[in-house]
C-alpha cells in the first residue's frame, strides 16, 4: 500500500452542472485516516488554432473567479463520454468560428492535482478556414490574433496566466520549431 490511499467513505456536498464536491475519508499507508476535499469535473479540451501566418487565434473573455478579462485559447468542457478530439473540433468552431484540416494531439494536463479530478486534453489545429462563431448561450468573447513567437514570450512573461493556454502554447512552440519529435505526437492520437 506504499504511496496509495484507500477510500473509506464519500460524502457528497454539492452536485452541480459543471462540478460535484465531496468530502472523503481515506486510509493512509500507515493505517491512519485523513479527509480529502474533492472536486470532480468531467474534463476539458483546449485548442491552439494556428494560422498559415503562424498566428494563434485567442479568445478574450471575462472570468468571474478573477473578476477580469483573460486571454485564452478556445476551450470547453467535455460532456460525459464525449471524445476529446470531437469536443476540441466543436469548441474551435463555436469560439473561433474555425474549422481545421489537421488536428494534432499535444498531450494532456492535470491542472489542479491536489483536489480536482479534471484532465484537459490539448490540441493544435492547422489548415484553418473561418466562418461565423457559434457561441453558447451566455457566452461572450472576442477573438484576437497574436503571432506564435509573441504568444510564447507573453506566456513566459506571465502575461497569459491561464495554465492550459500557457502549456498548450509552449507545446505548440516546441512542435513548430522542431524542438521535439513530431512523430511522437502523431502516434499518440487521442480519438
Amino acid at each position: 500500500m506504499h504511496l496509495t490511499e484507500k477510500t473509506l467513505e464519500v460524502k457528497e456536498i454539492f452536485n452541480g452542472k459543471i462540478i460535484s464536491v465531496t468530502v472523503e475519508t481515506v486510509e493512509l499507508e500507515n493505517g491512519e485516516r485523513a479527509k480529502r476535499e474533492m472536486v470532480y469535473h468531467s474534463g476539458g479540451v483546449c485548442v491552439v488554432p494556428l494560422t498559415e501566418d503562424n498566428e494563434v487565434i485567442f479568445v478574450e473573455q471575462f472570468r468571474y473567479p478573477y473578476k477580469k478579462v483573460l486571454l485564452e485559447i478556445p476551450a470547453g468542457k467535455l460532456e460525459k463520454g464525449e471524445n476529446p478530439r470531437t469536443c476540441g473540433i466543436r469548441e474551435l468552431k463555436e469560439e473561433a468560428g474555425a474549422i481545421a484540416e489537421e488536428i494534432i494531439y499535444l498531450g494532456n494536463l492535470y491542472p489542479t492535482v491536489a483536489y480536482n479530478s479534471e484532465i484537459i486534453y490539448m490540441y493544435l489545429a492547422k489548415g484553418l478556414t473561418f466562418g461565423a462563431q457559434e457561441l453558447d448561450d451566455g457566452e461572450f468573447l472576442d477573438v484576437k490574433k497574436i503571432p506564435l513567437d509573441i504568444a510564447f514570450k507573453m506566456a513566459m512573461n506571465n502575461e497569459i496566466p491561464d495554465s492550459k493556454t500557457q502549456i498548450a502554447i509552449f507545446k505548440t512552440y516546441a512542435y513548430m520549431n522542431d524542438m521535439i519529435d513530431k512523430k511522437e505526437f502523431q502516434e499518440k492520437v487521442v480519438d
